[in-house]
């Protein structure tokens, strides 16, 4: 599996030629399933999940992109379904564009679905995080990122990657996500820590990690 772990979708040009690169085709000659699970834990998620499947989010592109073929994977449902109903679709699939929202809620669905278990399996799957689904894929969030609590009451997530995000650095509508903010939040991680704008992305494959920014970042050493 490959990794772009974005703040806000593929915003700029540099962002989305790495996307091309993980893919090694075109986005027109790959197919997609999007996962706006993590939204539901939202206050008004049921309308923010709408606008982003139908690609009616400017600011976080990443269903309209101009896909081969696009189906929506929604996780909560998968638990009520046997699993040749959903498990060859995904391994068919080309990329995941899995969402933000709440990453604790995404975590525990990604657990109960099965999902997680799964895409250790996909060696060719390109996975494209947003938010809260890049940094589910970190082993830990941090506990200012917790808002809907999970029942192990930890901020555990899935642990893909030895680092954790900080997303939407200095951004205009959220006035805590400032640099300082960040540097106390690092503080408290065991792991090393990036601190990312929404111009910003992180693109892991075998052959290591590669920060892919128009905009600002910061890594913190643990």
């Amino acid at each position: 599996m490959k990794l772009l772990l974005t703040s806000a979708g593929i915003r700029t040009p540099r962002i989305h030629d790495a996307l091309v690169d993980l893919l090694g085709k075109s986005i027109s000659e790959a197919s997609a399933l999007c996962i706006p699970t993590a939204m539901h834990a939202n206050r008004g998620g049921p309308g923010q999940a709408w606008r982003w499947v139908s690609g009616q989010e400017p600011g976080t592109p990443m269903v309209e992109l101009g896909w081969k073929s696009l189906g929506v994977l929604e996780l909560t449902a998968l638990p009520s379904l046997d699993k040749e109903h959903w498990v060859p679709v995904v391994k068919e699939t080309d990329v995941l564009l899995v969402g933000g929202g709440d990453p604790m809620y995404l975590c525990h669905w990604m657990r109960e679905s099965g999902l997680a278990d799964l895409l250790p399996s996909l060696q060719n799957l390109v996975y494209v995080g947003m938010s809260a689904g890049s940094m589910v894929m970190s082993p830990n969030i941090g506990e200012t990122f917790v808002g809907w609590r999970p029942p192990a009451g930890n901020d555990k997530t899935l642990g893909f990657v030895y680092f954790a995000m900080f997303p939407h650095l200095d951004h205009e509508m959220l006035p805590y996500n400032t640099m300082s903010h960040a540097e106390k939040w690092a503080a408290g991680m065991s792991v090393p820590s990036y601190a990312i704008d929404d111009d910003t992305a992180i693109k892991v494959t075998d052959e290591g990690i590669e920060v892919i920014s128009e905009g600002h970042w910061r890594l913190f050493n643990a």
